[in-house]
């Protein structure tokens, strides 16, 4: 099943469910503030938003019926992040959704008492989000994007689809402590690997276009994108720059690869914002924050661009064509 038809299962799933029997029966019409860092016509983050709202009225919460949702786009700025915060925290919602450590980063600053789920952040511990993944503590808590065990299978899935790569460049977020925890589980696969690897920073985008611009990289040269905020920031970037310099890269979400780059094997954050209803729901019955716990991704994906594999003369191996869950054509 691909994302497409996953996501109208959804859908399906959603008006098939026996909403009287979920709904609340207070009368009470509920309020859900949702602060988002991307653009309102961004398709990310509208099926990242469409599977929410799939995953409350599988719920029994019907918009315009038992709850209203009230949304802002901060486009990942700042100051936008900021002032969005705080207009959804003075709205008195029941509980606001928030993407990402600097969104919540930003609501935690508006409000202490309003309820927050996460759906999407690397490292809630790090970022200070939460006191701890089983008890947050405080009036934030959701999903975490990432184990970083996983960061070595990026290199050894760029290995098997480029065997003849032998330097990699790893466009890492200094500012996030993520990005130094990601690298060093990249590190300990290099070894293993005799695999040569340079850290990179992606604060802005000259030092991306340097980077990947270099002779170093002309011959044997691949690329890994680990996850963060500034990565997604520059995903046009990056992915024109990869195919300019024919580098394979691999990258830690699908939406880079829905954009033309090569391949992504990552947490489903589709599967994320799913569950991410289902602590909204049970906020919204009564429970805390606080006592729920942070969770890692269950269900990762491998997403595979065979149009972008042809394009840098690449055969992609049986082996990696049999774990990719989605191929773009």
């Amino acid at each position: 099943m691909n994302r497409r038809e996953f996501i109208a299962a959804l859908g399906s799933a959603a008006m098939a469910w026996p909403f009287a029997a979920r709904a609340q029966q207070d009368g009470r019409v509920r309020r859900i503030g949702i602060l988002l860092p991307g653009a309102a016509d961004d398709p990310r983050f509208q099926a990242f938003v469409e599977t929410f709202l799939q995953g409350l009225a599988r719920l029994g919460w019907t918009i315009g019926r038992n709850v209203r949702i009230d949304t802002r786009w901060a486009t990942n700025n700042a100051a936008n992040s900021r002032r969005h915060a705080a207009e959804l925290a003075s709205l008195a919602p029941d509980v606001i959704l928030a993407h990402g450590a600097a969104t919540v980063g930003a609501m935690l600053q508006a409000t202490r008492t309003v309820p927050i789920v996460f759906p999407i952040v690397v490292d809630p511990v790090g970022a200070g989000l939460v006191d701890s993944l089983g008890r947050p503590g405080g009036n934030a808590t959701g999903f975490m994007s990432i184990e970083y065990s996983i960061s070595g299978e990026w290199l050894e899935l760029l290995k098997q689809i480029a065997p003849g790569v032998t330097r990699v460049v790893v466009l890492r977020d200094p500012a996030v402590g993520s990005g130094t925890s990601q690298f060093a589980a990249i590190q300990t696969a290099a070894a293993a690997l005799r695999m040569e690897i340079n850290p990179v920073n992606v604060r802005d985008a000259g030092e991306i276009e340097r980077a990947l611009a270099a002779p170093a990289l002309s011959a044997n040269g691949g690329v890994i994108v680990p996850t963060s905020a500034s990565a997604t920031l520059h995903r046009h970037l990056i992915i024109t720059l990869a195919a300019r310099h024919k580098l394979p890269a691999v990258y830690s979400e699908r939406s880079f690869v829905a954009a033309g780059g090569l391949i992504s094997y990552g947490a489903d954050y589709i599967d994320q914002y799913w569950k991410a209803a289902g602590y909204v729901d049970r906020i919204l019955k009564g429970e805390k924050p606080a006592d729920l716990p942070v969770q890692a991704p269950t269900k990762y994906e491998t997403v595979l661009n065979t149009k972008t594999a042809k394009a840098l003369g690449l055969e992609v191996p049986n082996v990696v064509r049999l774990r990719a869950d989605e191929v773009i054509a």
